[in-house]
């Protein structure tokens, strides 16, 4: 028969142990990514700042992707092919300014704001994903909604208002 006090004993220390465990993860995990976002971004700096010095910059540059995938791609594995660079480098390109990024929002995040054509309406999804902590799915949802034109149509335009204040717009 088992002595019940070690058993509850064990099973809050074992809880204990558990939880620092996973908040470790997860602070490893954010730490992993927004490294690798960063990185992406740099990428993306050093793709545009190339392709600007060629003379015929479209055939340049499209070379240039080509031989980068390449070469990337078999020392650094699949996730350097042309068009995740071509992503890096629209992601210059959109965010321009580094310090701009929010580190709580993964690459498949800042992969979707890419699609957002107006600036307002990306920094606002980019600013509620990242204050809501939402997720990839709940930021496409909301984006396929049109959340931030719905918001600004409301006659009160309290939702402009708000996100203004938050942004310092």
């Amino acid at each position: 028969m088992k002595n019940k006090k070690l058993d509850k004993t064990a099973d809050a220390t074992y809880r204990s142990i558990a939880r620092i465990l996973e908040e470790a993860r997860a602070t490893a995990y954010r730490a992993v990514n927004s490294a690798m976002v960063q990185a992406y971004w740099q990428i993306g700096r050093i793709i545009v700042e190339q392709e600007q010095k060629g003379r015929k910059r479209a055939d340049y540059g499209k070379a240039l992707i080509a031989e980068l995938a390449r070469r990337l791609t078999e020392n650094y594995g699949k996730g350097f092919t042309e068009s995740n660079l071509k992503y890096m480098r629209q992601f210059y390109l959109t965010f321009p300014i580094r310090h701009a990024l929010r580190d709580e929002l993964t690459w498949t995040h800042y992969r979707l704001l890419l699609k957002v054509e107006k600036q307002d309406a990306r920094d606002f999804y980019m600013l509620e994903a990242a204050e809501n902590r939402w997720s990839t799915r709940e930021l496409e949802r909301q984006i396929s909604s049109l959340l931030y034109e719905r918001l600004l149509m409301r006659e009160d335009g309290q939702a402009a208002r708000i996100f203004k204040i938050k942004s310092g717009k």
